[in-house]
């Protein structure tokens, strides 16, 4: 059991699941909102033996050191070794335990692209992609990351007709079987017309050259934690390319809403595409089931 657990902000479980905190900590403390700098985080965690992060707040090196009771942290979020906001080789240095969940977020984040994009073909909005009415029949459909994400949005795109190409940083031989056809990056940009990037955390693969390859004409939606772009060339191709467009949700826009969401060819939805009733659900127990296994509860 945990002498102090400490969510230095909004964990995004569920009542349940916070009301189960109490179970594994002889004192429980949350805070609802983030806190916005390191002495911030540091006063919240103070003598803590446990943490609950987001995606949204850092806990890096200084953090930790200045935090030495600090023995497990639960992130409620994806942990992306490359790209973690938790810096793992210092928790690792001082004896603590990182622990992440997956796949709790992918099916909302599938309908996001999904239905964005049926809207925007046909004109159920107030916008339309070009004078005709399209379905995603016979459209080329391009994923940048194959992860859980990529290959739910692979499928569904194939379900509906689209021909589906994929770029990943390794070969995907069961997705190939299937009949999503592998591409090299600056290939799949020049090749289909909407083009998703589903990518860890602060992983950039599109700068001014990736965009002269893409061209016009075309759909970018970005599902990613944050940009996977080089900012000053996704607004120098939206400027230049006024039939191309760019979607993304709350999560995809991070912290550039001042920088994209006045440019007319933006399609921004201000919500998390991959939060809802459902993935709060699978989210709250994961975080519990990590306390529990690290705890040696089960």
């Amino acid at each position: 059991m945990f002498r102090k657990l400490v969510s230095v902000e909004d964990p995004l479980i569920n009542a349940e699941a916070r009301e189960m905190l109490g179970e594994y900590a002889g004192e429980t403390v949350i805070y609802e909102d983030s806190p916005g700098t390191d002495e911030e985080t540091v006063r919240r965690i103070g003598d803590a033996d446990a943490v609950l992060v987001t995606f949204k707040t850092g806990i890096g090196r200084n953090v930790i050191e200045a935090c030495p009771k600090i023995r497990y942290i639960g992130m409620c979020c994806t942990l992306f070794e490359q790209s973690c906001n938790v810096d793992l080789a210092a928790a690792r240095e001082k004896g603590i335990t990182v622990l992440g969940v997956r796949d709790y977020g992918d099916e909302g984040v599938v309908e996001y692209a999904i239905g964005e994009v049926v809207r925007f073909l046909h004109g159920f909005g107030d916008r339309q992609w070009k004078p005709q009415k399209y379905e995603l029949g016979g459209l080329k459909a391009g994923i940048i990351g194959l992860g859980k994400t990529g290959r739910m949005t692979a499928d569904a795109f194939r379900f509906f007709g689209s021909r589906v190409y994929y770029y990943n940083r390794s070969r995907k031989p069961d997705a190939e079987a299937a009949g999503i056809r592998y591409l090299p990056l600056h290939g799949l940009l020049s090749e289909c017309d909407i083009i998703m990037t589903t990518l860890p955390r602060n992983t950039i693969l599109l700068g001014e050259e990736e965009f002269r390859i893409m061209g016009g004409g075309k759909i970018l939606i970005n599902t990613s934690i944050g940009p996977t772009f080089d900012l000053t060339a996704l607004k120098n191709w939206l400027r230049y390319h006024k039939d191309s467009y760019y979607f993304c949700d709350g999560t995809g826009m991070g912290t550039l809403r001042d920088e994209l969401a006045h440019i007319g060819n933006v399609i921004y939805t201000p919500a998390v595409a991959g939060m809802s009733v459902q993935s709060t659900g699978r989210l709250s127990s994961k975080v519990i089931a990590n306390i529990r296994q690290y705890l040696g509860c089960d």
